[in-house]
């Protein structure tokens, strides 16, 4: 069974940087066939698509984190990551990391204030 823990989050100061982490497990080597979302939700808001990124390492991205954030994957430790940089207010939220079927982990809190 598949499962996904996010790690990472915490208080940033705008302009700042933060890494979020996504590990996966029981998974085995199909990881490296996975497409992993990262996903957010602010609070009283709905669920924002933010990255992805697809078997080969290429990465797709929100326009509201175009440019700013970059996702990568390391096949070697089933793990997936979320480089957010130029970090805004606007970018609190809770980050989910999706798996397959939609597996997801509890979520990370990032909180941009000053």
């Amino acid at each position: 069974q598949v499962q996904v823990v996010e790690s990472g989050g915490g208080l940033a100061q705008p302009g700042g940087s933060l890494r979020l982490s996504c590990a996966v497990s029981g998974s085995g080597a199909k990881f490296s066939l996975y497409v992993m979302d990262w996903v957010r939700q602010a609070p009283g808001k709905g669920r924002e698509f933010v990255a992805r990124v697809i078997s080969d390492g290429s990465g797709y991205y929100a326009n509201s984190v175009k440019g700013r954030f970059t996702i990568s994957r390391d096949n070697a430790k089933n793990t997936v990551y979320l480089q957010m940089n130029v970090l805004k207010p606007e970018d609190t939220a809770v980050y989910y990391c999706y798996g397959p079927n939609s597996t997801r982990g509890q979520g990370t809190q990032v909180t941009v204030s000053s």
